[in-house]
């Protein structure tokens, strides 16, 4: 596998509520601020551009795929952290009251591409998918 140093994406995504989102992004996830206006905020999301625009109304019946016998919401973003990293934003959410769409869990333990992974939602009800490998090297494994 070749290794090549990773750009940073940009994902722009509709929020509800700025100041809610401020405070999920900014204070919850540690995700520090940017540029912002009165209908948009950057985030450094862990080492990417995120960009929470301002909408009136929120996207209503958002899909959902069966995975592992758990409903997966089909449009999510998230990111994948080192596996110490994973347990440590797992424990302050769960500490924190959230709910999480699918609680934090190992999937294909002792497996090829075993992975710890957790679903969530934002204040304004985006999905987000935060994920770990055992080893980062079986990202794209087959």
């Amino acid at each position: 596998m070749t290794t090549t140093a990773l750009t940073p994406f940009h994902l722009a995504f509709p929020v509800t509520n700025l100041e809610q989102t401020r405070r999920f992004y900014g204070g919850l996830l540690g995700c520090p601020e940017g540029r912002s206006t009165e209908e948009w905020i950057d985030f450094d999301f862990f080492g990417h551009q995120l960009v929470a625009h301002l909408v009136a109304k929120a996207s209503e019946d958002e899909p959902v795929n069966d995975v592992d016998g758990k409903k997966v919401p089909v449009r999510h973003f998230g990111v994948v952290l080192h596996l110490d990293q994973w347990h440590q934003l797992a424990e302050k959410l769960k500490a924190h009251g959230t709910q999480f769409v699918i609680a934090p869990y190992i999937r294909f333990q002792n497996e090829v591409g075993e992975q710890a992974t957790m679903f969530f939602l934002d204040p304004c009800g985006n999905a987000l998918e935060f994920k770990a490998f055992k080893d980062i090297g079986q990202l794209f494994a087959k």
